[in-house]
């Protein structure tokens, strides 16, 4: 049996707003993250991640209704791989860490005056800055 692929096109932006949607589950990501390595059955899942096999699928079929992922038989086994080329990108930046918050503004992009105070925080009910 012959499986085609769905011709990906770009993404727009409501779709990848949707996408986030949808993966921002911590089993959703881990799924996703065994499905970057290849594809994997449901049996291999229900292994790695240590919970069920009727949560697995609905986890799973909401990947696969929101065209993140999909499946092919293999006897009774239904065996997931990726579709959706946004996926890799998105889990390689999810695993990126970060040192800090990025650093305040030296001054106002427009009028090129001003100097970034500091940290700003609320004393009597008024933003107050504090450096």
């Amino acid at each position: 049996m012959e499986y085609k692929l769905k011709e990906v096109t770009m993404i727009s932006l409501g779709q990848k707003a949707e996408i986030l949607k949808v993966i921002a589950h911590p089993v959703r990501i881990k799924i996703l993250e065994e499905l970057v390595k290849g594809v994997k059955c449901v049996s291999d899942i229900e292994e790695f991640l240590e919970i069920r096999q009727p949560n697995i699928s609905q986890h799973l079929i909401l990947l696969r209704h929101a065209g993140i992922v999909d499946f092919y038989m293999d006897g009774r086994l239904r065996c997931y791989f990726l579709v959706n080329p946004f996926i890799p990108d998105l889990l390689e930046l999810l695993k990126k860490d970060y040192s800090g918050p990025l650093p305040g503004p030296a001054c106002c992009p427009v009028t090129k005056k001003g100097v970034y105070p500091g940290k700003r925080r609320r004393q009597g009910g008024k933003a107050v800055w504090s450096k």
